[in-house]
C-alpha cells in the first residue's frame, strides 16, 4: 500500500507540473459568461460495485457564472469538498458555478453501468463539462480493485499504469477534452505511443506499422487511440477500432478521425470528407469518387489557388462544413461561382467541373428555380428538361435519342453527338451539337436554344429573361 501511495504521489507531481504550465498560459482570462473560454481538468475515476465513481476538478476557471453540463446518466451529483473552497461557487441546484474568484472547483457524480463493467464496451459521454468551455488539458486517473484487471483506453496518452496488491491504477494526460471510456479485460496492451497516437493491440506491431505511425501527418494536437483487432462499430471520440491493422488502414483512418474531430460535417457524403482529408494531409486515399473529384478540382487551380484552397480549408476548423460551404470557398478561390461539390452529392455519375450562373432565370416573366445555367467547355448550357417543359414541350428518351415534342414541332437529337438533328422528320447537319449530356443530365447550348426553340434571351446583372417569340 505504501508503494501505491508513493506511485500516486509521483504521478501527482507530474500532473501538477503539467497543470502549472497550462495555468501560466490560460489563467489570465476574463471572459463574459456566455462567450467561449478555456479551462483544464483533472478527473479521478474509481470503479466499484457496478458504477464509476467520479471526482471532477475544473481548473483555471474564469470568474463568471458557468453552466455545468452533466452526463445524462450521472447520479448523485454533488460537491466534492477537497478543500475549504472546492465548492464555493457551486449553486444549490448544482447547475452552475456562480461568479467568483476561486479558480478551481470540484464536483462528484456516479455513472451506473448496466450489467457492471463489460469487456470490449465503450462507455460514452462519461464526463461533465462546462457550456461554451474549451478544454485545453485533461488528466484522468482510473482505479479498480486488484481483482478487476484489464486495459483502459481514454484517447489521451497513457502516462503510466501499475497493478498492486490492493488496486490497479492507470493515468492518462494530454491536450484537449476527453469524452468516452473503453475497457478490455484481456489481450490488449499499449504497443506504440507517439505525440499523435497510441496503438493498443494484442500482439506486437510490425516495424512497418511502427514507422508509419512515426511519419503520420498530424492535423491537430489531440491524441488519438487506435485499438487493433477489435470489430467494434461504435463511434467513439478520439478512439479508432481497426479489425485489421495495416499501414494503409492506419494512414486513412487516423487522418479521417482527425478531420471528423476538427470539423462538423452537415449533409456531407463520405467522399466529401475524404476530399477534405486528402487536401489537408497531402495523402491519396478514399473512395474512387473522392479521388476523381479531387483530381478534377486540382486541375482547375493554379499553384497559388491550390495554396489558397488549402488555407481556407484549414481556417474552417471548428466550423460547420457542408457542400454549400465548400462551394462558397471554392468560388472565392477560383474567382467565379460554382456549385460543383453540391451537384455531385446526389449525382449517379461524377460531374466534370463547371461554373454556374448565379442569376435568376425567368421564363415568360415567371421565376423558374429548377433551371441551371452552367459554363462547361466554353459553352453556355441550360438544363434541358425543366427549360423545355416551361416553354410547352415534352421530353423523353427513345431508342434513337432524345425527343422534344409540341403539338406542331418534333425534334430528335441523337444521344451521341453524330453531327445532325431531326426536325419534323427532316434531317439537318450541324458542326456543333445542340445537346450535351453531362453526368447523365441533358443540357441544351444557348445559341441552339434560341435558334431552334424560337425564344429571346435578355441578361442583366441579376437575371436571365427567356421569352417565347412564337407559338411553340
Amino acid at each position: 500500500m505504501k508503494f501505491a501511495v508513493s506511485l500516486f504521489a509521483t504521478f501527482s507531481i507530474i500532473v501538477g507540473a503539467m497543470l502549472f504550465m497550462q495555468y501560466q498560459v490560460y489563467s489570465n482570462q476574463d471572459i463574459p459568461t456566455n462567450e467561449a473560454f478555456t479551462y483544464s481538468q483533472e478527473i479521478e475515476i474509481t470503479y466499484r460495485a457496478g458504477s464509476l465513481d467520479i471526482r471532477h476538478h475544473f481548473k483555471n476557471l474564469p470568474n463568471d457564472s458557468l453552466e455545468i453540463v452533466w452526463p445524462a446518466l450521472a447520479t448523485d451529483r454533488n460537491c466534492f469538498l477537497e478543500t475549504e473552497y472546492s465548492c464555493a461557487r457551486l449553486s444549490e441546484d448544482k447547475a452552475t458555478f456562480e461568479a467568483g474568484e476561486n479558480r478551481t472547483q470540484s464536483v462528484s457524480y456516479i455513472i451506473p453501468l448496466e450489467g457492471g463493467l463489460t469487456s470490449e464496451n465503450v462507455v460514452k459521454n462519461v464526463y461533465a463539462s462546462l457550456k461554451n468551455g474549451d478544454v485545453k488539458f485533461s488528466t484522468v486517473h482510473i482505479s479498480t480493485e486488484s481483482s478487476v484487471a484489464g486495459q483502459w483506453v481514454t484517447g489521451l496518452p497513457l502516462i503510466g499504469q501499475q497493478s498492486l496488491a490492493l488496486v490497479n491504477y492507470s493515468m492518462f494526460s494530454g491536450n484537449g477534452q476527453v469524452y468516452d471510456l473503453y475497457w478490455q479485460q484481456t489481450g490488449l496492451a499499449l504497443q506504440k505511443k507517439t505525440d499523435a497516437l497510441s496503438i493498443y493491440a494484442n500482439t506486437d506491431i510490425s516495424a512497418e506499422i511502427s514507422q508509419a505511425a512515426d511519419e503520420l501527418n498530424r492535423l491537430s494536437d489531440e491524441h488519438i487511440a487506435i485499438i487493433a483487432g477489435n470489430n467494434i462499430e461504435v463511434k467513439a471520440h478520439r478512439m479508432l477500432f481497426l479489425p485489421q491493422l495495416s499501414v494503409p488502414a492506419l494512414q486513412k483512418e487516423f487522418m479521417m478521425a482527425q478531420v471528423e474531430s476538427q470539423y462538423t460535417f452537415v449533409d456531407s457524403p463520405l467522399w466529401l470528407k475524404h476530399v477534405v482529408a486528402m487536401y489537408l494531409s497531402g495523402e491519396t486515399f478514399g473512395t474512387p469518387r473522392a479521388q476523381k473529384i479531387m483530381e478534377i478540382l486540382t486541375n482547375q487551380m493554379t499553384e497559388e489557388q491550390l495554396a489558397d484552397w488549402k488555407k481556407r480549408l484549414k481556417e474552417l476548423e471548428g466550423n460547420v462544413v457542408s457542400p454549400e460551404v465548400l462551394d462558397k470557398q471554392l468560388s472565392a478561390v477560383l474567382g467565379t461561382y460554382t456549385e460543383y461539390l453540391s451537384m455531385n452529392v446526389d449525382a449517379a455519375q461524377t460531374y466534370p467541373f463547371m461554373f454556374h450562373d448565379k442569376r435568376k432565370v425567368y421564363v415568360n416573366s415567371v421565376l423558374t428555380e429548377d433551371i441551371d445555367v452552367v459554363l462547361y467547355e466554353g459553352k453556355v448550357l441550360y438544363t434541358a428538361d425543366p427549360l423545355l417543359h416551361s416553354i410547352g414541350y415534352t421530353t423523353s428518351l427513345g431508342p434513337n435519342g432524345y425527343y422534344v415534342n409540341s403539338d406542331t414541332r418534333v425534334f430528335r437529337f441523337p444521344e451521341n453527338e453524330h453531327g445532325f438533328y431531326v426536325f419534323n422528320q427532316r434531317r439537318y447537319n450541324t458542326t456543333t451539337s445542340p445537346l450535351s449530356v453531362v453526368a447523365g443530365t441533358y443540357y441544351i447550348e444557348e445559341s441552339w436554344l434560341q435558334r431552334l426553340f424560337l425564344i429571346n434571351l435578355q441578361k442583366d446583372e441579376q437575371s436571365v429573361q427567356i421569352t417565347t417569340t412564337a407559338q411553340q
